[in-house]
């Protein structure tokens, strides 16, 4: 099963709460009388994933906690409030999926001969192209 798959099958709708301000900055009269900023709030403690998913969601997404538990995802870039909600409930799915995702552990390598002798052969002509840039005329 892919993460996108297994995050939408433990994820329920329910358990995010929407909240909608102004947008802020230039927009003219619409921005000053429409509520179309969404703010998407979801508790990752409160969530059915489970136990051993949410410690891993605790752990790489620390940064993006407001609270103790709770991610927060402000759009305001539509100006209509469903565009707006459905942009940050992808946003939420995105970032779920991206911190279920497992890099690959890099093993150590040595240089190949070629690329050692490349990249010195490389600095000798620049330290010779440099040394004849310095040389005296009479």
């Amino acid at each position: 099963m892919d993460s996108k798959a297994f995050v939408l099958q433990y994820l329920n709708p329910n358990d995010i709460t929407y909240l909608s301000t102004r947008s802020q900055g230039a927009g003219g009269q619409h921005v000053n009388k429409t509520n179309s900023c969404i703010q998407l709030r979801y508790s990752i403690m409160t969530s059915t994933f489970p136990e051993e998913i949410k410690a891993k969601f605790m752990q790489r997404l620390k940064h993006k906690l407001v609270q103790d538990d709770v991610i927060q995802i402000r759009v305001e870039t539509e100006r209509d409030q469903k565009s707006n909600k459905d942009t940050a409930y992808k946003k939420l799915i995105e970032l779920l999926v991206s911190a279920l995702f497992e890099p690959k552990k890099r093993t150590k390598t040595k240089p190949t001969k070629s690329s050692v002798r490349k990249r010195l052969e490389t600095k000798k002509s620049r330290s010779d192209v440099k040394k004849s840039r310095s040389t005296k005329w009479d």
